[in-house]
């Protein structure tokens, strides 16, 4: 009986050191986007489009970092599908040995133009304003990714080959922006996925995913709890995953893991087209 223990301890350390020598499904993973997936780049910013209190980031691990929900967002849920042991950094706090793992870029109140935003900042510093991180703060991907990580060619080269293999998150604009975005990106294959059709189904059959109330915000301010997001230390729902949004616009972690969920692994074009996340990662 001792020798079996043994065998088994053996077979399961070996299995666990497996796991953790296991390699993401993709080399990098970029997020590009406005408050739905930001996760912390506004936190520095004099804008009211901020996340970085309490009730904000109740139930992550961090506590509130600067994303505009209870938990993870839909990025995070798929970074996780995708292996990766760590959430995607955001762009304001990545360091250069992080750079090729992946960066986020997203922004809250951030829209396909510079200037979108601008009625949520403070005041402006000088003749610069800086509500949001737009697209045309971020330059192509490839450059700024050298840029960010080293001056070296070596380094440069090594960028490119693996944004070609990464997987792009755009929650913001359309395939006319990607290409301004990124001149490189015209043959890449890009997958469209249905938030909108999701969310009908999720209200539809709220009872069935384990929400109660889709109607309110778990916390926020006005009608519904749906004209203003969550004010600092206010107390939200008691029940935050039984509801599917958490404040004026934003879904709860809840709701954000369906998303994500069906993303990465739906077989209906209907959520996703034309193949899911999964299947182009293993592509």
């Amino acid at each position: 009986m001792e020798e079996l223990r043994k065998v088994i301890l053996l077979i399961l350390f070996l299995l666990s050191a497996a796991e953790t020598r296991s390699e993401p499904q993709v080399p990098c993973f970029f997020i590009f986007g406005d408050s739905l997936v930001d996760n912390g780049n506004n936190n520095g910013l004099l804008t009211l489009a901020r996340a970085n209190y309490m009730p904000y980031g109740v139930d992550f691990s961090e506590g509130p970092s600067g994303r505009f929900n209870n938990g993870r967002t839909t990025v995070d849920v798929l970074a996780q599908l995708l292996g990766f042991r760590n959430f995607i950094p955001s762009y304001s706090t990545v360091q250069r040995n992080e750079v090729l793992r992946g960066v986020n870029f997203a922004s809250g109140a951030a829209g396909i133009r510079d200037e979108t935003g601008n009625n949520l900042q403070l005041y402006e510093l000088g003749a610069r304003k800086v509500a949001a991180i737009g697209l045309g703060e971020i330059g192509c991907i490839p450059y700024e990714l050298a840029r960010l990580s080293s001056s070296n060619n070596k380094t440069g080269s090594r960028c490119n080959e693996k944004i070609n293999k990464a997987i792009n998150i755009f929650n913001i604009g359309l395939l006319q922006m990607v290409k301004r975005f990124n001149r490189d990106m015209e043959d890449a294959m890009f997958i469209y996925v249905n938030t909108y059709e999701s969310s009908k189904d999720l209200v539809k059959n709220a009872m069935a995913y384990g929400f109660n109330v889709v109607d309110k915000g778990c916390c926020g301010v006005g009608r519904n709890n749906g004209q203003i997001t969550c004010l600092p230390l206010q107390t939200p729902c008691a029940n935050h995953s039984s509801h599917l949004f958490w404040d004026a616009f934003h879904p709860t972690e809840a709701a954000n893991q369906i998303y994500a969920t069906k993303a990465y692994n739906s077989t209906s074009s209907l959520d996703v087209y034309p193949m899911n996340i999964k299947q182009l990662a293993l592509a």
